[in-house]
């Protein structure tokens, strides 16, 4: 059997990349962060023929070796540095039919570092509609490779691009043309001063801000130092290349490419025209969002019924099977009901990865973006603030990571202060126990009222973040100027393995990421909560006998009331009233209290908290929502979770900042702990007086 080779998925934005990636790995594939970064890093699996199994790792999207970004970076490091354990013993070059021209520079610039290069044509199914036709012979003769004409969305052309990427030994390393030629002068000198080297690689290193392996480090340094140029020169240079290999790919797509205008049927102009109409674009994106709530409500209900009731009769059933004892207890009390608190959003969170995997994959979101820039520009935030504003529905997490392509620092540093206001994933499984517990399951107009709640939810998260941006902006003084390019790619029906895929990735990526912590302290919590010290909690049975002596209690009622006994005099209990008559005006009690301390490792936490602080002692097969739903406000009497204590916590939680991932995150990409101190402090202060006031006006 052969040894395991390694692919390089190498492309611009928008060619489908993805798509190739998905049909060579399946469900084979991971999402990490390049070492000691945080770039994502997605790598899989495929197996190819004659046994041989080949690692792919999709690079991020790069137009060209001339980086600009951390992103495009992270490609050039690893074409350049043979000791990286991912470096490529094939480079497949992913481009699309219609802008093959524009895809082919990096191609040429890839070929040049004498690597293996596959040249794979995407889209191939839509030649005919837009009047294409290739001569695939002349192209691969004078582009020195063979070329793969694929179909992701019809599966057409994978097994050959398999049996290409197999007998990768038999492409072709020599380069294209030889981009020397721009300086020879300057190129003989580099090649005599460095002869054991390759020339491009040289011309990379000096012109490029490139990182390597401590190995490297020496000759690397001496290299970036080959001082014969000045900077404006070496731009000058790099430019020269650029045209030569224009020149170079406009001669061989002469013959090789022939476009038929009269053949092409385009609707992209008359959509686009509508769908980022300075009106009617944003009635429709309102629409759609309010439709993706809508659904995410009706569709979900019923398998989110079901797991909840699966999740109370196992630890009833856990409880009745196993003999009594501590780890009876913590299986029945801690694990069982906190991992309930988070599997039950699963159907939840999968549609909404859905709706924006399908808004992703038509070419929809593109023109989102496009369209709130608009906006984005009025409050002093650079168009590409966009992205990362948006992302964050998602998770903050790599919505600030994708704030590297802001070019601004103090853009930057703006854009990633303010987008924790947007509402994340993580705070879902909150918003929608509270809303199901204080919001009323009417409709208007067809949509319920619920779906609306949290439709405004994400509208005021959105609102703050702006407004907050516009404020730092006025503090800051911000006086750059950038330009904001966003691609516009060709709209297109989702690819069902596309979406499914990252469907399947992303609600993995959230319920294991968030299981681990919430087991971890769902375990912790029980301890807490089932131990405390002192004869308050130890002498619990005969205090709770000996007060309620004259009530003749049920049996049932007074295991109750010796359980909320020693719940109250618990490790727990004792933490949670210690900070109660902070949280008691914001309409909480000690157990709200604990949820949202313990919630600040992640916001999801919250629900599973009290799923595990409402079943320690409980003896009665009750959903996490009805227990919930039948607690007593110890203060006022009455329910716990009214109308003003409910909107009180989902404005809290709308605007505090309740993860420290995040934190950690803003710290990596600041380089400082200044800013994550200060959003944490600022936007906590902020999200306690905004919950305050809605309380005390509202009860």
């Amino acid at each position: 059997m052969s040894k395991q080779i390694n692919v390089a998925l190498i492309g611009n934005p928008n060619t489908g990349k993805t798509s190739v990636f998905n049909a060579l790995t399946g469900l084979n594939q991971k999402v990490g962060n390049y070492p000691g970064i945080t770039v994502e890093k997605k790598e899989g699996v495929c197996k190819l023929p004659r046994g041989v199994k080949a690692h792919i790792i999709d690079l991020p999207g790069t137009y060209s070796l001339n980086a600009s970004s951390l992103d495009e970076n992270v490609v050039i490091e690893l074409l350049l540095n043979k000791k990286d354990k991912d470096f490529p013993d094939i480079a497949v070059v992913v481009s699309d039919v219609e802008n093959l021209k524009r895809n082919l520079l990096l191609f040429t610039q890839i070929k040049d570092l004498e690597i293996p290069t596959l040249l794979v044509i995407n889209m191939a199914d839509r030649m005919s509609y837009k009047g294409i036709s290739l001569d695939i012979d002349y192209l691969e003769e004078h582009l020195q490779t063979k070329i793969a004409l694929i179909s992701t969305r019809k599966g057409q052309g994978i097994d050959n691009l398999k049996n290409l990427i197999a007998n990768y030994k038999d492409l072709s390393i020599t380069p294209c043309l030889n981009a020397s030629e721009i300086d020879r002068d300057y190129f003989d000198s580099l090649r005599k001063a460095f002869p054991n080297q390759l020339l491009y690689k040289l011309w990379l290193v000096i012109t490029q801000d490139v990182n390597f392996g401590k190995t490297d480090r020496n000759e690397i340094d001496a290299v970036a130092n080959f001082k014969t140029k000045s900077k404006g020169d070496l731009k000058r240079l790099q430019q020269k290349e650029t045209i030569k290999r224009y020149q170079f790919i406009n001669n061989v797509l002469k013959k090789g490419q022939t476009i038929d205008i009269s053949q092409a049927k385009d609707l992209r102009t008359k959509f686009d025209r509508i769908l980022t109409h300075k009106v009617w674009g944003y009635v429709i994106f309102f629409f759609i969002l309010l439709t993706i709530f809508q659904a995410i409500y009706d569709w979900s209900s019923v398998p989110m019924d079901f797991i909840d009731s699966i999740f109370a009769s196992l630890s009833e059933w856990v409880k009745n099977m196993l003999p009594d004892g501590a780890f009876t207890n913590l299986l029945a009390e801690g694990i069982i009901p906190g991992l309930g608190g988070i599997v039950i959003f699963i159907p939840q969170i999968a549609f909404l990865f859905l709706f924006i995997a399908v808004l992703e994959e038509s070419g929809y979101m593109s023109r989102v973006v496009f369209l709130m820039d608009r906006v984005m520009r009025r409050f002093g935030l650079s168009g590409k603030s966009v992205v990362p504003l948006i992302s964050g529905t998602a998770c903050a997490i790599p919505a600030i990571m994708a704030t590297r392509n802001i070019e601004s620092w103090k853009e930057r540093l703006i854009t990633i202060l303010v987008t924790p206001f947007t509402t994340c994933s993580a705070r879902l499984p909150v918003y929608l126990i509270i809303i199901a517990l204080v919001i009323p399951e009417g409709r208007i107009l067809g949509l319920s009222y619920q779906a609306l709640t949290l439709m405004l939810l994400y509208l005021i998260g959105f609102v703050t973040a702006v407004f907050s941006a516009y404020i730092l902006n006025k503090i800051l003084k911000i006086r750059s100027k950038t330009f904001f390019v966003v691609e516009m790619p060709n709209y297109k029906l989702p690819m069902f393995k596309n979406v499914a895929l990252t469907v399947i990735e992303k609600t993995k990526s959230f319920v294991f990421g968030a299981g681990k912590i919430i087991l971890a302290i769902s375990i912790v919590l029980w301890f807490l909560a089932s131990y405390g010290p002192g004869d308050a909690f130890n002498n619990a049975e005969n205090i709770v006998k000996s007060e309620y002596a004259s009530q003749h209690l049920t049996k049932e009622d007074l295991q109750q009331k010796i359980a909320s006994h020693k719940l109250e005099h618990s490790f727990i209990g004792i933490t949670g009233r210690a900070i109660e008559p902070v949280i008691r005006p914001l309409g909480y009690d000690w157990k709200i209290g604990i949820a949202i301390v313990s919630s600040f490792a992640a916001r999801e936490v919250f629900v599973g908290t009290l799923a595990t602080i409402y079943s320690v002692g409980s003896d009665e097969e009750e959903t996490i929502k009805n227990r919930m739903a039948s607690e007593v406000n110890p203060i006022l009497g009455g329910p716990l979770f009214t109308f003003a204590s409910g909107i009180s916590l989902l404005l809290f939680y709308a605007f505090a900042m309740q993860c420290m991932s995040t934190l950690a995150i803003v710290k990596k990409e600041t380089n400082s702990w200044k800013w994550p101190v200060l959003q944490l402090v600022i936007m906590t202060t902020f999200a306690y007086i905004v919950a305050l006031i809605a309380f005390q006006f509202l009860k």
